[in-house]
């Protein structure tokens, strides 16, 4: 016997109304990463003994520096939905829960931000 309304069944979202995207989201996420990341691997082993300027060089091409700025985006995006989840679970009081969701927040953002900033830094030859 479900307590849910055929509504809510039908639209298949829980009591916080919002927990199918966040689903969704990650998992999203997680199909975009596999690519970058076989890319990125395969863009190691290709660079394996290059110098420092070659692999500068490398990721200073158009192509190369988009690649690894989506994977840097959707990398950070999908930890942070990570540990969002990991936090909403494991962290039951209020103000603890609020504290280590904002920290995971600027934590997840600030990482992201250096990421982007050494990549377009190289990029753009600075």
């Amino acid at each position: 016997m479900s307590l849910r309304t055929p509504l809510g069944k039908v639209r298949g979202l829980g009591s916080a109304k919002e927990g199918t995207q966040h689903f969704w989201v990650q998992r999203v996420s997680a199909v975009a990463l596999v690519p970058l990341t076989i890319w990125l691997v395969a863009s190691l082993v290709c660079l394996t003994g290059a110098g420092r300027d070659e692999v500068l060089d490398w990721l200073g091409s158009p192509v190369q520096a988009i690649l690894m700025l989506l994977l840097v985006i959707a990398g950070f995006y999908h930890l942070k939905l990570g540990i969002q989840v990991i936090l909403e679970d494991y962290v039951h009081g209020e103000g603890a829960k609020l504290a280590t969701s904002l920290l995971n927040t600027f934590v997840c953002f600030a990482g992201g931000a250096v990421s982007v900033f050494a990549v377009l830094k190289i990029a753009f030859g600075g």
